[in-house]
């Protein structure tokens, strides 16, 4: 399998969704769409939130516009419902703010001797699609935890900070208390 390029291949500085415009109308769209590599949205007990009883609520937030893939939010995810899982036992809520809507292409090129002869280059350089990403904007919601006591806000604290080293972005976390 290959290797994933690095953000900087993809990232765009002003941020906005390209749409091909051509006369042709076969190369006007995406013709796949990436599967969507994140499972579950909302996660916990989504009960005890709807009925207001967790008072303590953490929130990763997002101290810059940045584009964030589908698979760095999946691994972050998957940490964090880890964690909350193994320690407190469905006794939290945890939600995933962002969805991935933006499709990451990549124009494939050849390296090594005679593949000079096999590829296009930049005459057609639309690329295929290779993934999905969310653009976060500054001061976004990521990830919202819900919990009640102090040890559930102790490891939520703990989740939120161990995900902070896999988002591509500074990153704040916000508590509220809830009365």
């Amino acid at each position: 399998m290959a290797s994933l390029r690095k953000a900087g291949a993809y990232s765009k500085k002003n941020f906005r969704p390209y749409t091909r415009k051509s006369k042709n109308r076969k190369k006007n769209y995406i013709k796949t769409i990436p599967q969507q590599k994140i499972v579950k949205f909302i996660m916990g007990n989504q009960k005890l939130f709807k009925e207001k009883k967790l008072k303590k609520i953490f929130k990763l937030i997002s101290k810059e516009q940045v584009q964030i893939r589908d698979n760095a939010l999946e691994a972050s995810r998957q940490v964090i419902n880890k964690i909350l899982e193994k320690n407190l036992l469905g006794m939290y809520y945890f939600n995933l703010k962002t969805f991935p809507h933006q499709i990451l292409r990549e124009n494939k090129m050849l390296t090594g001797a005679g593949s000079d002869r096999m590829q296009t280059g930049m005459q057609k350089s639309f690329g295929k699609t290779m993934g999905r990403a969310a653009i976060i904007q500054k001061d976004q919601e990521i990830f919202v935890i819900a919990v009640n006591s102090k040890k559930g806000a102790k490891f939520a604290r703990e989740a939120l900070t161990c995900v902070k080293s896999k988002l591509p972005c500074k990153t704040k976390i916000v508590f509220e208390k809830l009365e």
